[in-house]
């Protein structure tokens, strides 16, 4: 098992909304776990998207009503525990600052949802009558992942391996996003597209979406370069 740290890609730009974002989430979370574990729990499941009431257009939670076609991003602000959120704001902040650098603030936050949107569609086409909350942000994530890896697939990402040692060692980034994407459809395939109260699924949905975009925005608008290393980096043209 391997978790990532740091990646040595450099930006030119600050990443104010990436860390916007994280703040944004944090905040979430905090304000709702502060209300006590039922509470909690009510606000997950009125801000947590379900696929089944937007196939039925059946509201399981009359009591508890929330907009069907607002919580498909309600919920990408929603985690259901610490680690959860921690785990997402930490891959947010080492991929997400450098695909605000390549798109710019306004349309990194575009790229962020849509690609949010595109993890939950998937998610949703392989569990309609899921009556589960899909709450997290690893959707969104997983688009910047994808478009990461277009962009930076000689970076070298810092990873923490747990095994029978524990140890950092160096990894290009094509290697680590690859065996991740690799998990993601193994566990999807071998599970459910929720096994575990994971959404691997929605993952897959995410990381497709940010690799094909970002491909077609490298192939429109992209000039390469070769920086010190030998690392291929693309800037965009907009």
């Amino acid at each position: 098992m391997f978790f990532p740290i740091r990646d040595d890609a450099p930006t030119f730009r600050k990443p104010y909304f990436t860390v916007g974002l994280i703040a944004a989430n944090s905040l979430i979370f905090l304000l709702s776990i502060m209300q006590g574990a039922r509470e909690f729990q009510m606000i997950t499941i009125q801000y947590g998207f379900i696929p089944y009431e937007l196939i039925s257009s059946v509201e399981l939670t009359p009591q508890i009503p929330a907009s069907v076609w607002l919580t498909p991003f309600t919920s990408m602000f929603m985690h259901g525990g610490w680690m959860h959120l921690i785990g997402n704001m930490l891959f947010l902040w080492i991929y997400g600052n450098n695909i605000e650098d390549y798109f710019g603030p306004v349309k990194f936050l575009l790229f962020y949802f849509v690609a949010g949107l595109a993890a939950i569609a998937l998610y949703t086409l392989f569990s309609p009558s899921s009556d589960i909350p899909l709450v997290g942000a690893s959707g969104a994530i997983a688009g910047v992942m994808g478009a990461y890896m277009v962009l930076h697939p000689r970076a070298k990402i810092t990873v923490l391996v747990v095994f029978f040692f524990i140890q950092f060692i160096q990894l290009p980034a094509k290697v680590v996003l690859g065996i991740w994407f690799i998990y993601q459809i193994l566990m999807s395939v071998m599970g459910s597209a929720s096994g575990g109260g994971v959404a691997w699924m929605a993952h897959v949905g995410g990381f497709v979406f940010g690799y094909l975009v970002m491909r077609l925005m490298v192939k429109l608008f992209g000039r390469g370069t070769t920086p010190t290393g030998g690392q291929r980096v693309y800037r965009m043209n907009w």
